[in-house]
């Protein structure tokens, strides 16, 4: 299937990619007699507004797993996976207000250093080892292939051609300006994303309609389709095992949240280059009520693509061409890709753009992050100590680079990325909880020790394998059994904590480590603003899940 491009389609396309080039390049122009430093290439100089932050916390956060995913995953199961975004929202307030503060009051570069700062050297390492790994195999790798995919399934680009392609792209503005190019060209993707993202919407719930307009569909899609409109589901349900009920609230979504939001390099480091904390704080504040919207445009035309292709007379309005590649149950992320066909000439354009954008801003961000964590904490901790900011910017480049050659031999090898991509995430799953254990107790415990740290991030992963295999692999005598994975993060967690504290009480009987952070209620002291924006976003989501709960 493509989606017939013509002129206007392609037009706009080629214009939003000379936009987004011309734009990185020109604000990663170096200004004259001043050559960039580490602040510059790694941090932005310390000079993004709330609104750069805002925006490029969700440019780099929305990908073709969104795009794709979310909309297949409303097609299959409704309503339910917007819980991944609403929930999100709350979490990012908790970031803001709880862990920004003493992020940036220490000056971080990366999430790795302030192991070091509150731990040790070692443990630092070991975490860098980690997460350069992740990005490179796991995130570069799964979003370029998940973007050739989309590419390869709207306009019949032959995979190979789709990786290179935007790895190009990404790499043409990002290797050279680093987080400033990064985070201003993010300003306008979010534009292309939303835009885009709104007009599928318009268009499939249109359609829906008749033409009647979007408030018509809306009330045909909930009308034909009320299952799919239940936020918490009971244990009769088939995807209960991956959306556990009340679970979700109150179990393993916050270990994957709070580590993703909280502690991860690529998301965390635009905050970090913030002019100053209250400027981060409203970036932060910005993208958590972009989070609310943001189910509207990846969920909603997934739950529209269900009731179109299930209502006879819709179909037989869209005429043959609507039985070309059609989604079902089995392979719900064709829906997206199928939605696009629809949309007039010109509006292909922008939504392609909008697709486009979610994937190269989210690797741009990635291999921004990668450089940094690799130049902070390896190059200039073992390799070149005394390192010129010159050098440290072109290892920065070049380890950009060398993980993008990486990823894009890696990517075309994950065929099958529904499993593949289900199975990296479980697998994800088994090493974050301990890690968040780590990062909670060394934030806000100051009887917290190095060894303890050291101890239950290691105990961590046996701990999440008992409740991955035991009850499958022993049944018989397993304590818990058929817990949702989910819920399984929640458990490892909590009983990781347990193991750390109950250590680190051992060491020092009781007594505060000598790098355990102060913290004071001024500590967590934010504006009007910020209290105000998040009652509002907390008010939000639980009028939504009020309004959706069965």
């Amino acid at each position: 299937m493509t989606t017939h491009f013509e002129f206007w389609d392609y037009f706009i396309f080629v214009a939003y990619a000379v936009l987004i080039l011309g734009v990185g390049l020109w604000v990663s122009r170096d200004k004259e007699g001043h050559q960039k430093n580490a602040e510059d290439y790694f941090l932005a100089s310390k000079s993004l507004p709330w609104w750069a932050i805002g925006a490029s916390l969700i440019a780099a956060n929305i990908s073709a797993e969104q795009f794709i995913g979310m909309s297949g995953s409303g097609f299959a199961l409704g309503l339910a996976i917007a819980s991944y975004e609403w929930m999100a929202a709350i979490t990012l307030i908790i970031v803001g207000k709880y862990f920004l503060p003493i992020f940036i009051e220490k000056g971080l570069y990366t999430i790795p250093e302030f192991v070091e700062k509150r731990f040790s050297t070692n443990l630092k390492t070991i975490l860098a080892v980690f997460w350069i790994a992740l990005y490179v195999f796991v995130n570069l790798a799964s979003v370029l292939y998940l973007g050739s995919l989309a590419l390869e399934t709207i306009m019949g680009i032959p995979m190979m051609y789709g990786v290179i392609g935007l790895a190009l792209f990404a790499a043409a503005y990002s290797l050279y300006g680093g987080l400033s190019a990064v985070a201003w060209t993010d300003v306008i993707q979010v534009i292309f994303l939303v835009l885009g993202g709104l007009v599928t919407t318009y268009i499939a719930l249109n359609t829906v309609s008749g033409g009647e307009g979007v408030i018509s569909g809306i009330k045909i899609v909930y009308e034909a389709a009320p299952d799919r409109f239940t936020m918490i589901f009971d244990k009769s349900n088939a995807y209960y095992d991956m959306l556990p009920g009340i679970g979700v609230l109150i179990g393993g979504m916050w270990v994957a949240n709070l580590y993703y939001w909280g502690f991860n390099q690529y998301i965390i480091q635009r905050t970090l280059a913030a002019k100053s904390l209250k400027e981060a704080q409203k970036g932060i504040l910005l993208a958590a009520f972009l989070k609310l919207v943001i189910p509207l445009i990846v969920v909603i035309p997934g739950i529209a693509a269900y009731v179109m292709i299930n209502d006879p007379e819709i179909m037989a309005r869209l005429g043959d061409s609507a039985l070309n590649n059609l989604p079902s149950l089995e392979q719900a992320d064709k829906a997206y890709p199928w939605l696009l066909q629809f949309l007039p000439t010109g509006m292909k354009g922008i939504a392609f753009a909008a697709l486009a954008a979610a994937i190269v801003s989210s690797l741009a961000s990635m291999l921004n992050s990668t450089s940094t964590i690799f130049t902070m904490d390896i190059y200039k901790q073992y390799i070149n100590p005394k390192a010129t900011d010159r050098a440290t910017v072109n290892v920065g480049r070049l380890s950009a680079a060398a993980a993008l050659i990486i990823a894009c031999i890696m990517a075309p090898l994950l065929g099958g990325i529904d499993q593949a991509f289900q199975f990296i995430q479980e697998y994800t799953g088994i090493v974050s909880p301990g890690i968040l254990a780590v990062f909670m107790l060394g934030l806000f415990w100051k009887k917290t020790t190095n060894k303890a740290a050291i101890f239950g991030a290691l105990v961590s992963v046996p701990i999440a394998m008992y409740f991955k295999v035991a009850p499958n692999g022993w049944s018989g005598s397993a304590i818990f059994v058929n817990v949702p994975f989910m819920d399984q993060m929640g458990y490892t967690t909590l009983l990781t904590m347990i193991v750390i504290a109950v250590y680190s009480y051992i060491q020092h009987k009781g007594a505060d480590d000598e790098k355990g952070i102060e913290i004071t209620k001024e500590s967590f002291k934010t504006s009007p603003l910020f209290n105000i924006g998040a009652f509002a976003v907390f008010l939000i989501v639980a009028a939504l899940y009020a309004s959706f709960w069965n």
